[in-house]
């Protein structure tokens, strides 16, 4: 079989996942909403690490607004999460070789 070995293959892919999921817990986002009205933090497994809603929004009174903007928020943090994991992944394919998969 010209050089393809299987065991090696999958030392190292379970090798680049160790790194994955050490990249996920390391990686931080960062999105907000509404001029920054409501921010919030999340990881790379998509938990929400903290979010910070300045007090303008909760004086207004306007809850649907907030949730709005909450849920705008918390959409754009999994995005870019989305993204970030995206790069990283196509990275490690291309470092196992295996072409177009």
């Amino acid at each position: 079989m010209s050089g393809f070995n299987l065991q090696d293959l999958m030392s190292q892919a379970k090798r680049q996942y160790d790194v994955m999921q050490k990249k996920m817990q390391e990686t931080i986002v960062e999105a907000s909403s509404g001029g920054g009205t409501v921010t919030v933090k999340m990881d790379g497994r998509k938990q929400v690490l903290s979010m910070k809603i300045e007090p303008e929004a909760v004086k207004s009174g306007d809850v649907e607004m907030l949730q709005d903007l909450v849920t705008a928020a918390v959409n754009e943090a999994g995005r870019k999460v989305d993204e970030a994991m995206q790069s990283t992944m196509g990275g490690m394919l291309s470092g196992l070789g295996l072409g177009g998969m």
